[in-house]
């Protein structure tokens, strides 16, 4: 996930503090438990060997680290120091590497039982090389687990707040849900190499404690990817912010229990085997 957070441009905060941010207020509430399901889909199991690649701080690989309860091998790959910084802090233990989706730092002959990539190939420039590189890394009957977000229009909440922030912004093809189209996936692990291929549509509800903290982080995330957002100076991406988080308040609450946010997200969970 980090390959693609780390490069969208103009963000409108400090980038050397935002693998903190994403640590604190995104790795547990929205990624962990699709982490879960993701390792639950491809069956981990002790003595497996395990790849998360655009690892981010490292969340599934962490989850991967405490299901094999160190009976196994965890690998991490990130495009971002920053990321694998944050990633090494919390479980040195693991294999912490930096590296690029589409030429992945590997020994030679080096493969694994488990290759995952949670929300990370809608990014990739050059996806086809990745998905090959990925086919690289699977051991002989390994599982892969690739997770693309759906469209925000079948989320009501991203959608709600995108729709806020093109009235100050303009249009804004957001890349983060630019790869739901499940056939599409499905097609480029079977040139790839692939075999046994499977997609499926899955929904969770995710809380967060905190929901504004949430809000902020993708206002500033839809800033970074508008053409508006990007001309701007910090000031006006500033001012941009504040009055796009003030206007999203109402829909923030309307999520809200009055103890946490809550909302359901969908993603595209691809299975396959190499």
């Amino acid at each position: 996930m980090a390959e693609a957070v780390m490069t969208l441009p103009g963000l409108a905060f400090d980038q050397a503090n935002f693998p903190q941010m994403y640590e604190r207020w995104l790795a547990r509430p929205l990624f962990r438990p699709w982490a879960e399901t993701a390792l639950a889909e491809v069956g981990l199991a002790p003595g497996d060997r395990v790849l998360d690649i655009a690892c981010g701080t490292g969340i599934l690989a962490r989850v991967a680290w405490e299901q094999l309860g160190g009976d196994g091998r965890v690998v991490g790959i990130d495009v971002s120091p920053g990321m694998l910084a944050v990633a090494r802090a919390q479980a040195p233990e693991i294999d912490w590497r930096e590296g690029n989706a589409g030429d992945l730092p590997l020994a030679e002959g080096e493969q694994f039982d488990i290759v995952a990539c949670q929300q990370g190939l809608q990014f990739f420039p050059d996806k086809p090389a990745a998905a090959r590189e990925m086919r690289r890394a699977t051991a002989r009957g390994g599982r892969l687990a690739v997770a693309t977000w759906r469209p925000d229009e079948e989320v009501p909440f991203y959608l709600e707040l995108r729709r806020i922030a093109e009235r100050y912004l303009g249009p804004i093809s957001d890349p983060r849900y630019g790869f739901g189209d499940a056939t599409r996936l499905e097609t480029l692990f079977e040139h790839a190499g692939f075999k046994d291929i499977t997609s499926r549509i899955l929904s969770l509800t995710l809380r967060f404690e905190e929901g504004t903290p949430f809000v902020r982080l993708n206002t500033m995330a839809l800033i970074g990817m508008s053409a508006a957002g990007k001309a701007m100076s910090e000031d006006e991406r500033s001012r941009v912010m504040e009055a796009i988080v003030s206007e999203s308040v109402p829909v923030e609450q309307s999520y809200s229990d009055g103890t946490t946010l809550a909302f359901e997200v969908r993603t595209n969970l691809l299975t396959a085997t190499g």
